[in-house]
């Protein structure tokens, strides 16, 4: 079953990811040691101003690298700010290419009830494919 892998330093991401019902959730954190994921998972990663956005870009690459994260990685949404411009989602921009995998969508703050319900949807999905392939 596919699950749900967040970064969060202010609590907006969790709050996001906290409303969808009915899927794992793994908030990963440089305080935790990566861990190898063995489901397929989409990764919701925020975007912050440039003095914390080494410690988020560094957690989320160590966490792709682990064992075959990167490739149990289905896509990214990124959380952000759009006053920020062409820095609204960056973090999940630069991850995307980095390990070519998909930006499925960008959301701001704790996301809306639209956010959400794109999230739950992508999750499904990667769980009725999942299904047909086995």
């Amino acid at each position: 079953m596919a699950c749900i892998v967040y970064y969060s330093l202010t609590g907006q991401t969790r709050k996001f990811v906290n409303k969808v019902a009915g899927f794992d959730k793994y908030e990963i954190s440089s305080d935790k040691e990566a861990i190898e994921m063995t489901e397929p998972f989409i990764m919701v990663i925020p975007s912050y101003e440039s003095h914390v956005y080494g410690d988020v870009i560094e957690t989320a690459e160590e966490f792709l690298e682990c064992g075959d994260n990167a490739q149990l990685c289905k896509g990214l949404f990124g959380g952000g700010n759009r006053n920020f411009a062409q820095l609204f989602c960056v973090t999940v921009k630069e991850l995307s290419v980095l390990f070519d995998i998909p930006v499925l969508h960008g959301f701001e703050f704790q996301g809306s009830p639209l956010d959400v319900a794109t999230l739950t949807k992508e999750l499904e999905e990667i769980d009725q494919y999942e299904k047909i392939e086995h």
